[in-house]
């Protein structure tokens, strides 16, 4: 992967591995974070201004709320030559504190700088988080394990999904509205 694909797949693997390092590979010095909740189950900041900053709300402080994490961009890669890139993404965690299992779904809205193929803007909506009891967090994290990570076709969602009604819905959402354009890109049911 190279340009935009090699930024976001830096960030995937910060966020989720809790290395904050990693930033350096993904977004400028004075890249910007907007972030759209639009569920009352998670919390961040509207804004972030600066690869430090942003790395201390989408790492940092992330990891110390939650592991386990597996967050799938819902496309293939971008081409090559993409200055801004929207996809869906899912992810499935668990809680350290209570170790309860929770799924969420979005969109991401990426744009790369001018002067190199690091993430200049972001723009992440939570759309749906789910907290799910912790009996359910081992299914839920097998079920993720499997899955091709971190670009994961929706198509493949299905995959040996769990039993769980909650998952099966998100699934269901995150599978059911195609866009029209033609590229591999989800768009998910609000």
């Amino acid at each position: 992967m190279t340009h935009l694909a090699h930024a976001i797949d830096a960030y995937i693997r910060a966020k989720d591995n809790n290395r904050p390092y990693l930033m350096t590979q993904a977004f400028e010095s004075d890249a910007a974070l907007t972030m759209i909740v639009e569920t009352d189950q998670i919390s961040f900041p509207a804004e972030a201004h600066g690869r430090t900053e942003i790395a201390s709300v989408l790492v940092t402080q992330f990891a110390q709320r939650y592991e386990n994490v597996f967050t799938f961009c819902l496309s293939a890669p971008p081409p090559d030559d993409a200055r801004s890139f929207e996809c869906g993404w899912l992810v499935c965690m668990t809680e350290k504190e209570t170790g309860a299992a929770r799924i969420g779904y979005g969109r991401y809205d990426w744009r790369r700088a001018d002067r190199s193929a690091k993430v200049s803007r972001l723009q992440i909506t939570i759309e749906q988080m789910i907290v799910l009891p912790k009996d359910a967090a081992e299914p839920l994290i097998l079920w993720a394990q499997q899955l091709p990570y971190p670009w994961c076709l929706p198509e493949n969602l299905a995959n040996e999904m769990p039993r769980i009604d909650a998952i099966r819905n998100i699934v269901d959402a995150l599978t059911a509205t195609r866009p029209e354009s033609g590229d591999r890109a989800i768009q998910a049911t609000r």
